[in-house]
């Protein structure tokens, strides 16, 4: 594979950083993913241009892909999480309001 263009190398981190903030996602995040030791930019981009060389934008783009999915799955997994402890319904509400009442009265 040929190199990455200035242009095209500025353009991927522009596009990393707008991916990545829309996420709610940091550099280190990606770097975490990507199993890279800095989240600094220019080891970012020393990993893209690495994986460029292995197949070009297209696998630029698949590793992007996979990276997202994996985060998503991630959101979607503690959301179900957090789901499924049910809160208190309205008949727990009551029971606990006589019970202090109870309480409140004996004294």
């Amino acid at each position: 594979m040929s190199r990455l263009s200035q242009q095209e190398e500025k353009e991927l981190v522009s596009f990393i950083k707008d991916w990545l903030k829309s996420h709610g996602f940091n550099q280190k995040d990606l770097a975490n993913e990507l199993d890279i030791k800095s989240s600094r930019t220019t080891e970012i981009i020393l990993k893209i241009k690495e994986l460029y060389k292995k197949g070009g934008m297209f696998n630029i783009a698949k590793n992007l892909i996979k990276i997202e999915q994996k985060w998503l799955n991630n959101i979607k997994n503690d959301y179900q999480e957090t789901k499924k402890t049910p809160p208190y319904n309205q008949l727990d509400l009551d029971s606990l309001v006589k019970k202090m009442n109870q309480d409140t009265s004996k004294y």
